[in-house]
């Protein structure tokens, strides 16, 4: 029988899974399964619906879109703080490859 140690059952919409999970992870996959129980939960309730599979999918997709909101508003928030310094960051990257390339050139044997 696999270690129990590496494995931790969670509960989706009331049905109990066996996951495999490092011991060090155990407290974010339990987070993660609450989150994506609740979502399960208020899609069910929304819908009326009783198909598990449905209700997954549903799930999955809103928090996808939720996940990628969030990077692209993180993305945008990063843009404006470059306008407002002045920072252009293609030339940031460019000089930073440029000193790599010099530093590589003086460190070969």
């Amino acid at each position: 029988m696999p270690d129990d140690a590496n494995f931790l059952d969670i509960t989706l919409l009331g049905k109990e899974y066996r996951v495999a999970c490092p011991p060090d992870q155990r407290a974010a996959l339990l987070e993660a399964a609450a989150y994506v129980d609740g979502k399960m939960r208020d899609i069910a309730e929304k819908t009326k619906s009783n198909l598990a599979e449905r209700i997954a999918v549903m799930a999955a997709l809103n928090i996808a879109h939720e996940h990628l909101s969030a990077n692209q508003n993180s993305s945008a928030g990063h843009q404006k703080i470059e306008s407002e310094i002045g920072l252009d960051m293609d030339a940031v990257r460019r000089r930073i490859c440029h000193m790599e390339t010099e530093l590589e050139a003086v460190l070969k044997p």
